[in-house]
């Protein structure tokens, strides 16, 4: 992987990212990128404004390239993330057939903890998996976002508004096993 054209557009997911932050959903950002560098689906984190989960920044980049290309294949492709896919994300981008995730900062709460599973490919065909890039500007601004939830007294994530440890471990990409 070109890590200079990694970088470039795990940047543009962070700006992504951003802008869910300024409409005080969960910081998430993602784009997808075809073979050939053009990034052709982008997406942020809705969930709140929309009232629901299927609006998470992965899906909606998902269907952003799909309609960009007229085909929900999206072989050859890369989705940039910046935080590590929950299961339905991931599930959404392996049925999608792309070809590799990058990720900045693991989610030890929500993630589907790629790193961990046996990357049983769909289609006969692994996805290729990078986790770490800008790991520290992801985790951060995830970390500002519940922080300032938390002062605000809105954290609306079931079960973390009281649970400190799991807030600050998703933020600063602690896995926890049980």
């Amino acid at each position: 992987m070109n890590q200079a054209v990694s970088s470039h557009f795990m940047k543009e997911a962070l700006s992504l990212a951003h802008m869910a932050f300024e409409q005080d959903e969960v910081p998430i950002g993602a784009l997808i990128v075809d073979a050939n560098g053009v990034i052709i689906g982008r997406g942020f984190n809705h969930v709140e404004t929309s009232k629901s989960q299927l609006a998470h920044a992965e899906l909606i980049a998902i269907a952003q390239a799909s309609a960009t290309r007229n085909d929900w294949r999206l072989e050859g492709c890369t989705i940039y993330v910046t935080i590590e896919p929950c299961s339905m994300c991931f599930s959404a981008i392996q049925l999608s057939r792309m070809a590799a995730v990058v990720y900045g900062a693991h989610s030890p709460r929500f993630g589907y903890q790629l790193d961990k599973i046996a990357m049983g490919g769909v289609y006969k065909k692994d996805i290729k998996t990078y986790s770490g890039l800008f790991a520290d500007e992801a985790q951060g601004l995830v970390k500002q976002f519940f922080k300032k939830q938390r002062k605000l007294g809105e954290c609306k994530i079931t079960g973390l508004e009281k649970d400190q440890t799991g807030i600050d471990d998703a933020a600063s990409g602690t896995r926890r096993t049980a």
